[in-house]
């Protein structure tokens, strides 16, 4: 687009304006699209950027943690979970090892079995938590080891948790960008729509114009910068609307999971603003496409 006709959209010509009517149902319909798509760009645009954050998390959290668990007799349990330890302690690459608390197995069976859970009664194996360093351990020969030394020791180091979890975020990723190419898509159609019945039902006002010899790219500069400008209007109050509603969702925690946490972080807030734009620069080129096939045919 080049700077001329750059300001013309912006300034406008108050003669040519009238060409377009002002109200109708074209004009609701412009800014009520435009409206409720940049509102749901505002949500898959949060979907996109939490999926992404906890896909991050999963993969840094559950990568770097592991458990061992002590499957022994009640009376060769402590026993066999001071000689995991030591033998964690000895692996390099792994950063802390430590056993869990009866009080916290009991908090992590709790969800499941009541908080009343008596341990002492139930044959619950022994956890251990295990944390990597940066390099990592080698997780085949730990179990040979343990196998050998420890028979009741068995590590689960959550790679079967892990990669399906990631894979399951980064979809949902992928289905927010898709949702968000498709309301561009809703959007540049509808408008599509509006403009061509705008046409039409001007088309003896352009017939006068053109007798009286106006230009075809001064017709269709009136109805580009009419819709243009209302779907800027409409997705400016739609991403206002939207915002406050992700700002209104519950914040992000580990008991809420991936329920809360859906909204904007930091400088992503600004994200959403960029969203308006677009939608006028989907509205101009839909518009200036339609009004020139319109105004082709009724030459």
């Amino acid at each position: 687009m080049s700077l001329s006709r750059l300001r013309n959209l912006i300034i406008g010509d108050a003669q040519a304006d009238r060409v377009v009517p002002p109200s109708g149902f074209t004009a609701q319909l412009t800014l009520f699209v435009s409206g409720a798509m940049a509102f749901l760009a505002v949500f898959a645009l949060a979907l996109s950027l939490a999926s992404g954050r906890l896909a991050d998390r999963w993969a840094d959290e559950l990568a770097r943690a592991a458990t061992l668990r002590i499957n022994a007799p009640a009376e060769q349990r402590a026993a066999q979970t001071e000689a995991a330890l030591a033998i964690l302690d000895q692996t390099p690459g792994v950063a802390s090892a430590r056993a869990l608390s009866r009080e916290e197995q009991a908090a992590l069976l709790a969800p499941w079995f009541g908080a009343e859970l008596p341990l002492d009664n139930l044959p619950v194996p022994q956890l251990i938590e295990v944390i990597e360093d940066e390099p990592g351990y080698d997780a085949t020969g730990l179990r040979l080891r343990l196998q050998a030394e420890v028979p009741g020791a068995i590590l689960d180091d959550h790679t079967r948790w892990r990669a399906p979890l990631v894979d399951a975020a980064q979809a949902l990723r992928r289905l927010a960008w898709v949702s968000i190419l498709l309301i561009g898509g809703a959007t540049a159609a509808m408008i599509t729509l509006a403009a061509n019945a705008a046409l039409a039902a001007n088309a003896q006002v352009i017939e006068v114009l053109r007798l009286v010899g106006a230009l075809d790219s001064y017709i269709a500069q009136a109805f580009i910068r009419r819709f243009t400008l209302r779907a800027l209007v409409g997705a400016s109050v739609g991403i206002a609307l939207g915002m406050v509603g992700v700002w209104l969702m519950p914040e992000a925690s580990r008991e809420g999971g991936f329920l809360t946490g859906l909204g904007f972080q930091g400088w992503t807030w600004l994200l959403p603003l960029l969203i308006p734009l677009l939608g006028a620069i989907v509205a101009f080129a839909a518009t200036t496409r339609a009004a020139n096939k319109r105004l082709g045919d009724l030459a």
